[in-house]
């Protein structure tokens, strides 16, 4: 394709801004001035969300934001729609990329498709086998529609070879995700936010909860009892997500634990890589604890990153908060040593990912390339 491509990034949540930091980073680094296009849809609002996470990873400032805000899955996805089909009307890219599987993603690859402009997905071929996860609905229809599908990890690739996916659109660049940490290991390593926090390194449970599944029905007081009841054996740190503290105020504050408001990027990893362990029901923790060597485990009965439970640093719990009081037994039995990154997991894969884009043909729509 080389330098003369034109390409738009479009990003919208928390993970994404991860995800695609080195991506953009490497784009406008080796496209000519100009040919690369940053879209910010909103999805994600919250300064603490998304500002921070912009300016700590050093994301220049988006060419469009779309400002589409929450809602409903249905809202949040017609909105990015309307709001981003005039700026691709305008723009006039060869190429989209779009990260993740939150519903910007599944709106994006939508417009995208409808205008024949081709998509690369960043972090394809990931699956949970769950499709009342809306985000496996974002996946899987994002993956049909993409002419680039790059992941980071042979599970993946598996996984697309299995839906029927044509080879040539799958390439194995490794975990652009790790690509930030790498880049910001030596800034978050720094911070020390544990003794900021009156911790002791390696002393504390990090936990993390915002899925609809365990915070917006009945799971989410069960689940805040049990942080709790294992405040009594460790220091328990729980940043909360604006969604689940609108679910909390009705709730009674779990004794014992440290509540705060969510942190920036840099503060976040630096707590995760000082704990003891990390409970969690996100899917990005997962692969940051499996990089970092922390114990993680997870609250859900599924995850999408096998990966991490092969390595040996992840654990799932099931959708059951009584398992949280397992911990400390379960930390007990965990082996010592860090185990060693997954395969390209090595601060290098957006460097891959462009290099494929540039070197490859002129793209073509995915509906242009059958017959």
């Amino acid at each position: 394709m080389g330098d003369e491509l034109r390409v738009v990034s479009v990003v919208g949540a928390r993970p994404n801004f991860v995800k695609m930091a080195p991506v953009i980073a490497e784009l406008d680094r080796r496209l000519d001035p100009g040919r690369h296009v940053l879209v910010h849809t909103g999805q994600h609002y919250d300064r603490m969300l998304s500002d921070v996470f912009l300016e700590e990873l050093r994301v220049p400032p988006p060419d469009h934001v779309l400002a589409v805000g929450s809602g409903t899955h249905a809202q949040q996805t017609a909105r990015v729609m309307e709001r981003l089909e005039p700026v691709l009307l305008a723009e006039q890219p060869d190429l989209m990329i779009v990260p993740g599987d939150v519903n910007s993603t599944l709106a994006t690859a939508l417009v995208a498709a409808k205008l024949h402009v081709p998509i690369a997905h960043v972090e394809s071929g990931l699956r949970s086998f769950d499709r009342t996860m809306p985000e496996e609905i974002n996946r899987l229809v994002t993956d049909q529609l993409a002419s680039f599908l790059f992941v980071h990890c042979d599970e993946a690739v598996d996984n697309l070879r299995a839906e029927g996916i044509d080879e040539q659109r799958i390439h194995l660049v490794g975990n652009t995700m790790i690509d930030s940490l790498v880049a910001m290991e030596h800034r978050f390593r720094s911070l020390r936010m544990a003794a900021r926090l009156g911790l002791q390194a390696g002393e504390y449970v990090l936990v993390t909860l915002h899925r609809p599944a365990l915070v917006d029905g009945p799971l989410l007081e069960p689940a805040l009892r049990s942080l709790g009841q294992l405040a009594r054996e460790l220091p328990v740190v729980l940043p909360v997500h604006p969604r689940t503290r609108e679910r909390m105020q009705s709730l009674d504050p779990p004794p014992g634990v440290l509540i705060t408001e969510p942190f920036g990027y840099l503060e976040f990893l630096s707590l995760e890589a000082d704990a003891a362990a990390v409970l969690t029901d996100s899917g990005g923790v997962q692969e940051e604890t499996t990089f970092l060597g922390i114990p993680c485990f997870t609250l859900r009965s599924t995850t999408e990153r096998p990966i991490t439970i092969s390595a040996g640093t992840n654990t799932l719990l099931g959708l059951d908060p009584a398992r949280i009081l397992d911990l400390p037994s379960l930390l007990a039995a965990a082996p010592g040593a860090s185990p060693e990154p997954p395969p390209l997991w090595d601060g290098r894969a957006a460097e891959r990912l462009v290099g494929t884009l540039l070197e490859m043909p002129s793209p073509r729509p995915l509906a242009a390339s059958r017959p």
